[in-house]
């Protein structure tokens, strides 16, 4: 019994011990290009979920107005295009996150989900004003306003649907219109 009790003690003490020397002298995993700890997607994710079930908000205080989702494309064109890539034009930058910044203006491969329109406006806000730790997705709660983080949550649950053309315009990365010139107005000559 007393051997049984001090391999429990000695098993408490050594396994840390051995982890800190591990993380201290060896090579852990910690740069972009190296491959992830074991079940290290599954551990972050299961935290991540509950996180997010438990806090978010189920119904968005905005609706998808038109107005909303054309605010929603300028941010997401000035804070989110950067990382997560413009409609038919994927991010240079995201794939070198780890994990990878999703591209929010891809189909996924069953072909009918654009980004994240499968997920709740309120899960996104929540990613949107709390960011993802070791992802590099900031919080935009100190960035952004509550409206402008609905926008832009709202904007990317409607992905999967037509947009306005100027909202369209915006995500697509596509320059604003040319305005169009004045005739030039007709002087009177004085006789």
């Amino acid at each position: 019994m007393g051997r049984f009790l001090l391999g429990i003690i000695v098993g408490i003490v050594l396994i840390p011990l051995v982890v800190l020397g591990w993380l201290k002298f060896g090579h852990p995993p910690v740069a972009v290009a190296d491959p992830p700890l074991p079940m290290e997607r599954q551990i972050t994710h299961i935290a991540l979920h509950a996180r997010i079930n438990s806090e978010m908000i189920h119904t968005p205080p905005i609706q998808p107005t038109d107005d909303n989702l054309l605010a929603g494309a300028q941010i997401y064109h000035d804070q989110c295009a950067v990382c997560h890539g413009s409609q038919g034009k994927p991010s240079p930058l995201g794939p070198h996150l780890f994990p990878h910044a999703p591209q929010l203006w891809e189909k996924h491969h069953n072909g009918n989900v654009v980004g994240v329109s499968d997920d709740p406006p309120g899960a996104t806000y929540w990613k949107v004003a709390n960011g993802i730790r070791l992802t590099g997705m900031p919080a935009f709660n100190r960035i952004l306003n509550d409206d402008q983080m609905w926008q832009v949550s709202l904007l990317l649950a409607n992905a999967d649907k037509p947009l306005s053309p100027a909202a369209l315009s915006i995500v697509r990365d596509e320059p604003p219109p040319a305005p169009v010139a004045a005739a030039p107005a007709k002087m009177k000559r004085k006789r």
